[in-house]
C-alpha cells in the first residue's frame, strides 16, 4: 500500500445551459491539488491549505475535501487508517467552476487509490458528493460526476445517483470568462423558481434531448441550439453585470452557445477551434473590462480523463 499521493482534479462546467443539476463537463484547467499522507492512528487532519486567501476551514467536518474522506473511512474496515491532508487551491472559490467539487473529488479519489481501489467508482462518487454538499448546501452531482469521470456526465436521478457518461466531440472547445465578483452557491440556488410553466418546461426538455443528440453526433450546431436555459439563467443573470451583453458578444464572435457556468459568475461559450475560442474570450472580456472588474480567461478542450495523479 502506497503511503502518499498527490492528485489534480479539474474545474467543471455545470448546468450547460439546459441541464440544471443534471449535466456537466470537465475542462483541462484550472483545478485543485490535494496531497495525502496515510497515518496509522485513525486521525484525519488538514495540515496546510494554500491559494484560498485564508477562507477555507481547517475543521475536518466543514471542509469539502475531508468530509468526503471521513465518509469513505466510515465505510472502510480498518479503523486505524487516518490521513494528513494538504489542499492547494489552483482555482477561484465561488467561481461557478466546481471548486468545492474539485477538492472533494481529488481527496476521495486519492484516498481510494491509497487504499488500493477498495471502493467502486459509484461509491467514490457518493463520498465525493457528500463532501461537495458542504459548500453547495444540497446534494447534486453535476460538478462532481464530470470531475471524477471526465468528459460530459448526465445525472438521471439522485435516489440513488445514476450517472450516464456522454461522448465528447473532438473539435469542441470551451471559453470560460471568470469575473472576480462573489456569488455564493447557496444564495444563488434560492433565486430559482420552484415552478416552471408548461410551455417553458416543454422547451427545456427539448433542449436537453437536443444537447445529448448533438454530443452523440458531434454536431456542434445542435449543441449550440440546445444551450438555452429556462430555469437558472433568467434568475441568476442579474447577479452578473452586463451578462446579456457578454453573451451576445460571445455569440457574435462565433460561439455556438453561451451561458452561465453553475451559479456563476463564470460564463462559458462553445466553439470549434482554439482560434475562435480565443476570439470569443477577447470579445467577452472587453465588455467586462468596461466595468473595471478583474477577469481571468480559460481556453480549454473538454477534459476526458478525470483526476490525475501527479
Amino acid at each position: 500500500m502506497n503511503k502518499k499521493i498527490k492528485v489534480f482534479a479539474s474545474a467543471t462546467i455545470s448546468n450547460v445551459g439546459c441541464g440544471f443539476d443534471t449535466i456537466g463537463f470537465a475542462i483541462d484547467k484550472p483545478g485543485d491539488i490535494v496531497s495525502l499522507s496515510l497515518r496509522n492512528d485513525g486521525i484525519v487532519k488538514i495540515k496546510k491549505i494554500t491559494g484560498d486567501g485564508g477562507v477555507l476551514p481547517y475543521e475536518i467536518e466543514k471542509n469539502t475535501a475531508t468530509v468526503g474522506i471521513l465518509e469513505l473511512l466510515k465505510n472502510y474496515p480498518n479503523k486505524n487508517i487516518g490521513v494528513d491532508v494538504e489542499i492547494i487551491k489552483k482555482m477561484p472559490i465561488a467561481s461557478g467552476l466546481g471548486s468545492s467539487a474539485a477538492s472533494s473529488v481529488a481527496a476521495v479519489f486519492g484516498m481510494n487509490k491509497l487504499l488500493n481501489n477498495y471502493f467502486s467508482e459509484t461509491e467514490v462518487l457518493n463520498f465525493a458528493v457528500k463532501g461537495e454538499s458542504i459548500a453547495s448546501g444540497d446534494i447534486h452531482a453535476d460538478n462532481v460526476a464530470p470531475c471524477l469521470f471526465g468528459g460530459f456526465a448526465l445525472i438521471r436521478d439522485y435516489n440513488p445517483i445514476d450517472v450516464i457518461k456522454l461522448p465528447v466531440p473532438q473539435n469542441l472547445y470551451c471559453t470560460v470568462l471568470y469575473s472576480q465578483i462573489v456569488i455564493e452557491t447557496k444564495q444563488a440556488r434560492k433565486l430559482i423558481k420552484k415552478n416552471l410553466q408548461l410551455k417553458k418546461a416543454r422547451k427545456h426538455f427539448g433542449n436537453i434531448g437536443t444537447l445529448v443528440s448533438g454530443l452523440y453526433e458531434s454536431d456542434l450546431s445542435k449543441i449550440g441550439r440546445s444551450i438555452e436555459d429556462e430555469i437558472s439563467e433568467p434568475a441568476r443573470a442579474a447577479l452578473i453585470p452586463n451578462f446579456y451583453d457578454i453573451k451576445n458578444a460571445a455569440l457574435s464572435a462565433g460561439a455556438y452557445g453561451c451561458s452561465i457556468s453553475g451559479s456563476g459568475p463564470s460564463i462559458f461559450a462553445f466553439s470549434d477551434s482554439e482560434i475562435t475560442a480565443k476570439k470569443i474570450g477577447s470579445a467577452m472580456k472587453k465588455i467586462v473590462d468596461k466595468n473595471g472588474i478583474k477577469t481571468t480567461l480559460y481556453i480549454s478542450k473538454i477534459n476526458p480523463q478525470g483526476p490525475k495523479i501527479i
